[in-house]
């Protein structure tokens, strides 16, 4: 397999991220203000990178977050295995330690090892790592496609950093993020490297209007 540049973004604030409500796969929300803000903003830092493919999940927030490198007529490709993970009965509600022990009680787990073990109605990380290997290597296959931006979620883009970088999957939470924020990477036909993690210099400027 051929070297590649790997732009990872996950997408820009929706208003369920403002509120602090649970959206997996099964909310298909659309950017709020700030959000769009925010895919503005990586669009203008980034319009210059030349990409010979565009890849989001199947989700609308991921589309609409790099809408504007579309728009320059870049070839997209939309992947399900690069949805959120599925939070099941957890979806669309306002979580708080006092709330809902259970669902930190299923991160605990998880970062204890047990990531077989499935959010009630939901998915487990092996699951979400299970159907992302067949989109990564989908990708991967893909020779003619030397530098490409990849647009998903939080959760799912901690499984995929994982899974590129040989991480146990039960450290998934050592991977920070924010909406908007970038991870470039360098893919050398057998191995990757981060260049940058969690980058959200293309922000900064938000923070005066914020």
């Amino acid at each position: 397999m051929k070297s590649k540049k790997i732009y990872l973004v996950r997408h820009g604030q929706t208003d369920y991220n403002l509120k602090g409500v649970v959206q997996g796969s099964g909310i298909d929300a659309s950017l709020n203000d700030t959000g769009r803000n925010q895919a503005d903003h990586f669009f203008n830092a980034y319009k210059d990178v030349v990409f010979d493919k565009v890849y989001t999940s199947a989700l609308k927030r991921s589309v609409e977050s790099v809408q504007k490198f579309l728009d320059l007529g870049y070839d997209h490709e939309q992947l399900s295995g690069l949805n959120e993970i599925n939070w099941g009965t957890r979806e669309n509600m306002k979580i708080t330690p006092e709330e809902d022990a259970y669902y930190y009680s299923v991160i605990d787990e998880w970062q204890s090892g047990n990531t077989t073990l499935r959010i009630e109605g939901g998915e487990s990380p092996q699951d979400v790592y299970d159907r992302q290997k067949v989109a990564l290597d989908h990708i991967l296959a893909q020779e003619d496609e030397e530098t490409i931006l990849i647009c998903m979620h939080g959760r799912a883009m901690r499984v995929f950093l994982c899974q590129m970088l040989n991480y146990p999957l039960h450290c998934m939470d050592e991977f920070e993020h924010s909406n908007l924020c970038l991870y470039k990477l360098s893919y050398t036909g057998s191995m990757f490297t981060v260049e940058s993690h969690n980058n959200v210099e293309h922000l900064e400027a938000l923070k005066d209007v914020n």
